[in-house]
This record gives structure tokens, sequence and C-alpha cells, in this order.
């Protein structure tokens, strides 16, 4: 019952779904479905090639890159890929001259996998797309729930080629060790976690199998549960499409399941370094790294998300009053965070109690 419950909470809240971001009228992204008479070459996406032999695929959306003011790469979340969801206006993309780059993570999507992921590679690969694809010495990058990790790995290798970064319901990793233990100790998550990533280490076979079998599907039990989700995120979620992960067979094929499997037990196992004792990477300047927690967050408490505001000062913290693990789905938030990171707005309802 431990196991069930934590891998529905994993699986429906830290990866959300792959719904894609509105594409901007000079994109040749459509919303409409492919044709059934694509060929698969044609359905292919962009792919860059990484220094280590590996592909990473990406698609572009917002204004043209060479047009554009602010140049952003989003990073997915668990369960995710380059498809995953961003409700920026599109009227506000355009005025702000806003280019938007999505890939898919090692392993995810249309990307190679990585068996030797680990933080460093995660903020390796942003650097290198970043690079590969001109977007100059600085640009910005916003991660969302599990995908926060490399934004974390970025902040602690490459401080220097970040205009500035946020982190959109950002997981919080239960080995950090400066994590009190009055915190955490009532968390039922906490040890969840440890069993999960003792699942995963250890019996990645029956992790798979109870994933793939048809008698108890995980989408229908993840759908619109409000064990999960609160009464905004069931909001959202009525016009998602669902899990795709599981839907479309997502996790089947054995590589696929591996490196998500890994993603987990490095989001959650032991860090190289202490995210609460980084530095600000702005010391002549106000800070430009942002959090943005729901208050009824169900996923990641917000007294753990305070904690690290807390312990970190120079991040700009943002709470969205009645918000949850959803927040990349309402465009209102959307909007703030983008006026936030771009143009340096504080708005006041998202203001911390």
């Amino acid at each position: 019952m431990v196991f069930r419950r934590f891998v529905f909470m994993m699986m429906g809240c830290l990866g959300l779904s792959d719904q894609r971001t509105l594409p901007s009228p000079s994109s040749p992204e459509s919303t409409e479905p492919l044709q059934a008479d694509l060929s698969e070459t044609e359905k292919k996406s962009a792919t860059i090639k990484l220094s280590d032999g590996r592909c990473l695929a990406y698609r572009e959306l917002g204004v043209p890159k060479e047009e554009s003011k602010y140049r952003i790469i989003i990073v997915h979340g668990f369960g995710s890929s380059k498809e995953m969801n961003f409700s920026a206006p599109q009227e506000l993309m355009d005025q702000l001259g806003v280019y938007l780059l999505l890939f898919d993570r090692a392993g995810y999507g249309e990307s190679d996998p990585n068996p030797k992921r680990s933080l460093k590679s995660e903020s390796s690969d942003i650097e290198e797309l970043a690079d590969q694809l001109q977007l100059g010495s600085k640009y910005y990058v916003i991660g969302v729930s599990l995908g926060c990790y490399p934004v974390w790995s970025c902040l602690k290798r490459i401080p220097e080629r970040l205009a500035g970064a946020a982190l959109v319901v950002p997981i919080v990793n239960y080995k950090w060790r400066s994590l009190p233990s009055e915190l955490t100790k009532d968390d039922y998550r906490k040890n969840l976690c440890r069993w999960i990533i003792w699942l995963l280490r250890h019996t990645p076979g029956l992790l798979h199998w109870w994933l793939t079998q048809k008698l108890f599907p995980p989408a229908t039990v993840l759908d619109h549960n409000p064990a999960f989700f609160n009464g905004k995120d069931l909001e959202c979620l009525q016009n998602t499409p669902g899990y795709q992960l599981f839907s479309q067979n997502g996790i089947q094929e054995r590589s696929k399941f591996e490196s998500i499997r890994r993603d987990c037990i490095v989001a959650f196992g032991k860090w190289d370094f202490e995210p609460m004792e980084l530095t600000n990477p702005y010391p002549q300047n106000k800070s430009n790294i942002h959090i943005w927690q729901g208050c009824e967050d169900k996923v990641v408490p917000v007294k753990l998300q305070r904690y690290v505001s807390e312990r970190l000062p120079w991040i700009r913290y943002h709470e969205v009053p009645e918000g949850g693990h959803m927040l990349v789905y309402d465009s209102a938030v959307c909007e703030a965070i983008l006026r936030s990171l771009l143009l340096g707005e504080d708005p006041p309802q998202y203001k911390p109690y």
C-alpha cells in the first residue's frame, strides 16, 4: 500500500501531463493532431548531437530566436517531455519577444538515454544545448517540479551562464542534510521517498511490471484523484489529455523505464553539493533566481519550500494562494513567472505569507 501510494504521487504529480504549450503564430508548430499519412521521418523532431554522442530532441516556440529579446530554456519534470504545457499567454510572449526552447531530457521523448546520468550531466546537457543552438553567453532557465534538480545543478556549476532562473514547484530532497529533522519527522513523504528509492535500486523489474500491467492501470487511478491534486489542480486537469506516459505505453520499453528510474534515483539520492549552501550568483545586483510554490501543493509541502527560501534569502520566493502542484497550467501564474523573471516585477498577490 505504501509503495502504491508513493508511485501514484510520483507519477501523477512530479511528471505533469504532456499537454502542448501553445505555439506562437510565427511557429510552424500546430495544435492540430499529426496527420496519419506523415512518414516517420517527417514526424521526427529537431535534434543536436552532444559531445558524448547522445542526441537531444528539442522544439522551439515563441518569437523566432533571431528576433527575440529573451531566450528561455524550459526543463520538464518526471514522465514529461518537450511537449509539456507552459500556459504563458501568447500575446505576452510576442509583446516581450520571448523565445522558448523545450527539450527532451536524457531518455525522455526522442532523446537518447544517458546511463551515466548525474547532477553534473543534467546541467552539462543544458549548457551544451544552449551553446549549439547559439543562445548567447547568458540565457534564462525555468525548471518544473522534478525538472528543477537540473536547475539547482546549473546554479552550482554554471551560474555565470544564467541571466535568471525560476524553479516552479521544485522538489525537495529529504536527503539534503540541511533539512532539520523536526521539520520532516512527521512528513509521511520522507519514509515513502526512502522506500521508493530502495525499490528503484533493488527491485526495478517488479516496479516495471506493476506500471505496465493491465489489471489496475495506473493512469485510471491517477486521473483527477483529489489525494494528489487540490481544487485548482483539478480545474486545470479537466482540459488535459491525461497521462500520456501510460496511455501511449510510454514506459513499455525497458530502456525508457530505466531512464526514468535513474532520473528519480539521481533526484532523490545523495547529492554532491548542498543547495542551501549555494551563494548568490548576482552579488553586485538584485538576485534573479525565483522559487514559485503553491500554498496547497500536495506533493511538495509549502513549509519545506518556506524553509529553503529562508536559508537562501537571495532567492526571490513567491507563493500562489490556493495553488497546487500544477502551476504551469495556470496562465495567470505563468504570466507572473515571466514578468518577474524577465522584467523584475514582483506581483503582490503572490507574496508569501
